[in-house]
């Protein structure tokens, strides 16, 4: 891939990223880290990689106006479509859409490729440790989601994320804490490791800020109301 080809790829990027979650930030991260990854590993077919990365979310625009919609399914077809019209062979063009297509954590449709692994892991690393939960503290307030709800007896729900209602805390028992055991590369498991104690200091002590809180004012919410 020459500069100018690059260039194209990262235009059409920028064109489509208007999410501050999901910003050129990220996808520079992604990048940054598939290239890592790829370091280690022989027979890496660099061009898809690389076009794979820069891409992989330029969907995100169009599942954000329809949250039913797969930004990975939609991104990938609109990465066939723009390759082909870059006169990429269709083969090539149609292994770029799988990387695409399958770097979604959520999705059933697994990454078969080692380029479509790299990706995914990529992407995934970027769901990790620090990084990680402020990207998603972002998206939640994007999408009007809480940073907790509670139950009748005011404790915190931590299950069900995906659910119609949300919050940061589900999400975390979702997606950030199951993420680590996700990966398919030696080298993002490294990096993941690492970042995951940072990722449980966080949710552990905000667990127990917000859980303090809620158990000492009760008590003196009892103490202060009565029965008249």
């Amino acid at each position: 891939m020459n500069k100018t080809e690059y260039i194209e790829l990262e235009n059409y990027m920028l064109e489509k990223m208007q999410d501050s979650a999901h910003d050129k930030h990220h996808v520079y991260r992604v990048l940054n880290s598939a290239l890592d990854i790829a370091s280690q590993i022989s027979a890496v077919d660099f061009d898809v990689l690389i076009t794979a990365c820069l891409l992989h979310d330029i969907g995100r625009e169009v599942q954000f106006t329809n949250l039913d919609l797969c930004h990975a399914q939609i991104g990938g077809d609109m990465a066939y479509d723009f390759l082909l019209l870059k006169h990429w062979s269709a083969h090539k063009a149609l292994h770029v859409k799988e990387c695409i297509s399958s770097h979604r954590f959520r999705g059933d449709n697994n990454p078969k490729s080692i380029e479509a692994k790299i990706l995914f892991d990529a992407d995934k690393l970027d769901a990790s440790g620090a990084i990680g939960i402020a990207r998603t503290l972002i998206y939640e307030g994007q999408v009007l989601e809480p940073l907790y709800i509670l139950d009748e007896d005011e404790k915190i729900v931590v299950d069900g994320g995906g659910a119609e209602i949300s919050s940061f805390f589900q999400e975390y028992n979702y997606k950030l804490k199951r993420v680590y055991s996700a990966f398919y590369t030696h080298r993002a498991k490294e990096i993941a490791t690492v970042r995951q104690k940072t990722a449980i200091n966080f949710y552990e002590g905000l667990f127990a800020e917000v859980t303090n809180n809620y158990e000492s004012g009760l008590k003196r919410h009892l103490e202060l109301l009565s029965d008249d």
